[in-house]
Order: structure tokens, then C-alpha cells, then sequence
């Protein structure tokens, strides 16, 4: 059996190999122009039903990702297949049949909204372009049983988005990326403008809506409590480099990298009787410049493990068991130290 039968025995809908993005930055008149590293080498693929997390600090690319696997920004090297078939930008009647298939939810519930227009026609777009055979009378009942999906009546279609909460937007632009029935949902940042109240409404709505329509989802946040509800695996990013890749159970209770768990060391515990006995992991100082990122291992400048091998030396994505993926030259010891304190 071929490596793409193999792939689709096992449902995999996405598929990224190597996915690297890089921009040339310019900084100054006077001085060359300097590539930024946006991403380098991400490799992960996505099942039927699944959702992905994908988590890390601002700025360590996990909206470069989203955009790059949706093809709204142009991957400098890598592949990405859908459904066994390579996306490429440059190959756009291809690419439109396929896009119908992989819609994106917004970090700005107002901004990604036009504000020029109602809800019915927010809503309804997508099956103007995608569908155009399609009634004005059709295209506006689908409106209204997606309205209903995501909790909202049919009532305020012909509303403008300022008229509505930002949880209310979210659940607008929700439906728009909905009504044609893609298979993948990319959610980036979803709720992190929202209260925290609203962020459980949007997060148990995703779920359900999910378990419903047998959506697939890359879910994106700096969030782990709301990624450890909703996913199934996580991708944890730092500086556009794969650290750890794992079944959520198993990163949650068994981190391998470092940085995985300061990630998970800085998730608030509502008991401070709790907070003050729990060994944490501290990250010194601030991320680095991708235009100038460090040698080696790219965490190797904040990380309390780190060696005269880390900072000159690259560690590769190395699989630790099962599916459990971590690039750390000293995960064997640091999972032997965290067995012995347990």
C-alpha cells in the first residue's frame, strides 16, 4: 500500500509536509532587505472528526499557519494536500473547488463582519459565489436554519453587525463559515476578544456544532484550558518551529519539551492553596526576533535545560512513543526527572 492509500485508510482530510513560510522585511532605506521565518518545517495531518489544537506565545506563528494551509498566504516551501489533492495558489479554479470545503472563523468577531451589510447578506455570500443556482427564497431559509444552529433567530437577518454583542458576531461570522457545509473549520482565536462567560457559550457551541455536522477543526489560541476542552491533539509553536506534537491527554499529564510545560505551568489554578504547592516552569525573558532567531534550538536562550548542544545544534520533530512527536535533545532526561518527582 502507497503512502497516500495509507493516509486515506486512516481518514486524514489535511495533510502538511514540511510547510515552511518565510517574508523578506526590509529594515531601513539603506539596509538589505532580511528574511523572516515564519514558519519552517511544520509537518501534521488532520483526520475526519478531529480537532487539532494549536498553542503558543504571540507571534510564534499560528495565524501564519492558518493562512498558509488556506492558502491566503504563500507557503515558500512544503506541501499541503486535501483530500489526497496538493493545493497550490497558483492553480486557482482548482483551488476554488476545493476551498467550499475549508472555511475560517476569525479572531475579531465586529472587524470580520462588513458592517455595510445585513446579516442575510453576511450570511449568505459564501452560497452566492459557491452556489449560484440557488434561489434568493433558497439561500435565505439556509440562512435561517444555520441562524438557528448557532442560536440565533431568524429575526435579525435583516440587522447590521453593530446592532449585535460580540459573542452575538462571533456566532454570525460562525454561520457564514457554516452555511455551505465545509469539512474543515479553522478557528483562529476564536474567543480571545470575548468575556470569559461568552468564551464557554462559543466553545461548547463549536463543540456541539462539530459533533453535529462531523466538521474537522484546527483550532488555534494561546488558551491550553479551552484547547484541553476541545481538542483531541495539540501542535504546540515556538518561533514557527513544531516543539511537540501529542494526543491532548497524553501532552497534558506527559510533556516532553520544555517549553510545552511552562505552557502548561502557567495555566491558573483556582485553588491558591494548590497554586502555591505546584512545582512550575518558568519561561525567562521575552520571544526573540524570527528575523534574528537563535542558533540551534530556537528556545534554547529561555530554557533552564539547555546545553552546550542546544545552542548549536537543531533537534528534529523525534517520535517518543506512538504519536507522541517532541524536538528536544533532552527529553529523556527531563521525563525521567519529572517520573521521579512524581
Amino acid at each position: 500500500m502507497n503512502r497516500q492509500a495509507t493516509r486515506d485508510a486512516k481518514g486524514t482530510l489535511l495533510s502538511v509536509e514540511q510547510l515552511s513560510v518565510t517574508y523578506a522585511v526590509r529594515r531601513g532605506w539603506l539596509r538589505a532587505a532580511s528574511d523572516l521565518v515564519a514558519l519552517k518545517d511544520v509537518s501534521f495531518e488532520l483526520r475526519a472528526g478531529e480537532t487539532l489544537g494549536i498553542v503558543g506565545e504571540s507571534g510564534c506563528g499560528k495565524s501564519t499557519l492558518a493562512r498558509a494551509i488556506l492558502q491566503l498566504v504563500a507557503p515558500s516551501q512544503g506541501a499541503i494536500s486535501w483530500l489526497g489533492q496538493p493545493l497550490h495558489a497558483d492553480s486557482r479554479d482548482a483551488l476554488r473547488k476545493l476551498r467550499a470545503g475549508m472555511q475560517i472563523v476569525f479572531q475579531d468577531p465586529l472587524a470580520s463582519l462588513d458592517p455595510r451589510m445585513t446579516v442575510l447578506e453576511i450570511v449568505s455570500e459564501p452560497l452566492r459565489e459557491f452556489r449560484p443556482e440557488l434561489t434568493r427564497a433558497a439561500r435565505a431559509r439556509a440562512v435561517g436554519a444555520m441562524l438557528a444552529r448557532v442560536g440565533l433567530s431568524a429575526e435579525v437577518m435583516e440587522r447590521y453587525p453593530h446592532e449585535f454583542s460580540g459573542g452575538q458576531c462571533q456566532r454570525i461570522g460562525i454561520a457564514r463559515a457554516l452555511v455551505l457545509e465545509p469539512r474543515l473549520l479553522v478557528c483562529d482565536e476564536p474567543v480571545s476578544a470575548l468575556d470569559v462567560s461568552v468564551q464557554a457559550q462559543i466553545v461548547n457551541l463549536l463543540r456541539r456544532l462539530q459533533r453535529e455536522l462531523g466538521l474537522s477543526m484546527l483550532f488555534i489560541s494561546h488558551n491550553l484550558a479551552l484547547v484541553r476542552h476541545l481538542s483531541q491533539r495539540v501542535l504546540v509553536l515556538y518561533l514557527g518551529r513544531v516543539m511537540e506534537l501529542a494526543a491532548r491527554d497524553e501532552l497534558f499529564q506527559a510533556a516532553r519539551h520544555p517549553y510545552t510545560q511552562a505552557l502548561l505551568d502557567a495555566i491558573p489554578v483556582p485553588d491558591p492553596a494548590r497554586a502555591r504547592e505546584r512545582a512550575t516552569s518558568p519561561v525567562i525573558g521575552e520571544v526573540p526576533s524570527p528575523i534574528d532567531p537563535p542558533s540551534g534550538c530556537v528556545f534554547h536562550t529561555r530554557c533552564t535545560w539547555a546545553q552546550a548542544r542546544c545552542t548549536s545544534e537543531e533537534p528534529m520533530l523525534e517520535v517518543v512513543g506512538g504519536e507522541h512527536h517532541v524536538a528536544c535533545w533532552r527529553w529523556r532526561e527531563i521525563a525521567a526527572t519529572r517520573s521521579e518527582s512524581e
